[in-house]
């Protein structure tokens, strides 16, 4: 059997425990959930490789090349002939993108990136690359 005090040091920790959540609710410590926009993962350019059929591509090689400043970023197509390699990494401009699989070469197509404070973003944002017959 409980003593009172005991009972009434129980009820205390309990009044306390019920009352922690709260604390913080008002003039308790903020955290900033949001993150910082800038670090999130960088925005990226979505290349599919297709056969002359139109068929995915897996193990192509796509090359990203800036046309100014010669920035080169490669990847490799997935089973579903995707890569996302490309980023916004390659920095503002003109960026002319190609695809090969053996002795196959796709037509360069241009993708401009646009810059802003934080994140570059490419238009088109997805290609489609088809290797030569």
């Amino acid at each position: 059997m409980r003593t009172p005090s005991g009972m009434l040091r129980a009820r205390h920790v309990l009044l306390l425990l019920g009352l922690a959540p709260l604390a913080s609710c008002d003039g308790g410590i903020r955290v900033n959930r949001q993150g910082n926009p800038c670090l999130e993962d960088p925005i990226t350019l979505r290349v599919e490789v297709v056969d002359a059929q139109g068929r995915p591509v897996e193990d192509a090689t796509v090359t990203a090349t800036h046309v100014d400043s010669a920035v080169s970023i490669t990847g490799t197509t997935n089973e579903r002939g995707v890569t996302t390699a490309v980023t916004q990494e390659v920095g503002a401009g003109t960026v002319r993108v190609v695809a090969t699989a053996g002795s196959k070469v796709s037509p360069p197509t241009l993708v401009t990136w646009t810059c802003d404070g934080c994140h570059c973003t490419p238009e088109p944002s997805t290609v489609q690359l088809q290797l030569n017959p």
